[in-house]
């Protein structure tokens, strides 16, 4: 075992600080890496604050890991000393089960193993995230991160790209689509930038009139301030997907009434009870579908940093000394960041 610097939370109105962890003895299909840089996740907020009331402490946040890898198992002959690699929302999972062999580890009948605030599957000891100076992970839970991107723009693809890229490539998002994408933060962004690199045409919707030109800076070609009524009456049953990034409860109905027939509304940001209540008949009288999508499996989370690479994508970011960690929480809870935090690591090592 090896001891780690990280930052901690020890009880939900703790904030974090410095914190001495221990990371494991390479096991045989083990990676060592050296972390540089990881992003800020607004999950990350909630377990620190213990918002869903699972948070084991002291907790260290942190699933959107880039680094260089330090060591390799015995087993491992995919990863060797100084390649970039990353790591993302999980690090284990049951390996046998169904969803599983298909490489969709993130639907693992057990659950899976989380980056951090999960109980490792051999140890049992509560797994650790990465606003640490090192972690030790399966290799079969690292993805390379391909040189044409930088480093630090591509840890959030770990969760927030890997997030928005998952269901339009399941769904089949494909040229002359037309994809409605609701919200402007981490998870938003990436989106507008997966659909129209895959060819959608592609319209934001948004609460607030001053992020109109922001978001067609992103590349939305349009964009719909969701409380003017007229605008949205005007694009009644028009799109092919909705792509929904906002965390908290919204009403969906007025955007199931923007579906064409067949149209698919895709959840990613909302774990709680839909609320206000949804209205069945827009869906039945239309054929929609109400769906959801939970990150991406391992196969996937490589697929998206190649097609990352291939087509000059990179997550906006905004770097940050750890040291400074509670005041940027309190700066993504107010959506004062465009569009996503990440920690440099040098920072907790006093180099930065």
């Amino acid at each position: 075992m090896s001891e780690a610097q990280a930052f901690a939370a020890h009880s939900e109105q703790s904030g974090l600080a410095p914190f001495t962890l221990e990371r494991r003895a390479l096991r045989p299909d083990d990676v060592a890496i050296d972390i540089d840089y990881c992003g800020v996740c607004h999950t990350d907020i909630h377990f620190a604050q213990n918002d869903w009331g699972m948070t084991q402490y002291p907790v260290v946040p942190g699933h959107e890991i880039v680094g260089r890898v330090s060591a390799v198992g015995d087993a491992v002959t995919g990863f060797r000393p100084g390649d970039v690699v990353g790591v993302g929302c999980m690090v284990d999972a049951c390996r046998q089960c169904e969803p599983c062999q298909e490489g969709l580890e993130q639907y693992c009948i057990e659950g899976p193993t989380l980056t951090y605030n999960g109980q490792d599957r051999h140890d049992h000891s509560i797994t650790f995230g990465g606003y640490s100076e090192a972690i030790v992970v399966s290799d079969r839970f690292v993805v390379n991160i391909p040189e044409q991107l930088d480093p630090a723009a591509a840890a959030p693809l770990l969760c927030a790209g890997i997030t928005t890229y998952s269901p339009l490539r399941h769904y089949g998002v494909k040229a002359g689509d037309k994809v409605g994408v609701i919200g402007m933060g981490g998870l938003g962004h990436m989106g507008i930038k997966f659909a129209k690199a895959l060819g959608a045409e592609v319209t934001v919707f948004t609460r607030s009139e001053n992020k109109v030109d922001e978001a067609k800076s992103q590349g939305a070609e349009h964009v719909i301030v969701s409380t003017d009524e007229a605008q949205m009456e005007a694009a009644a049953g028009s799109f092919d997907f909705m792509l929904d990034t906002v965390p908290v409860q919204h009403d969906l109905n007025p955007y199931l009434a923007l579906l064409r027939h067949d149209g698919t509304h895709i959840l990613v940001g909302l774990v709680e009870p839909i609320e206000p209540a949804l209205h069945a008949g827009s869906l039945i009288f239309g054929r929609r579908v109400l769906a959801g999508s939970l990150i991406g499996g391992m196969p996937e989370t490589q697929e998206v940093l190649d097609f990352c690479a291939k087509h000059d994508i990179t997550c906006d970011v905004e770097m940050l000394d750890i040291h400074n960690i509670n005041a940027a929480y309190e700066r993504v809870k107010q959506g004062d960041v465009k569009y996503r935090f990440v920690i440099d690591m040098a920072t907790l090592k006093g180099n930065g």
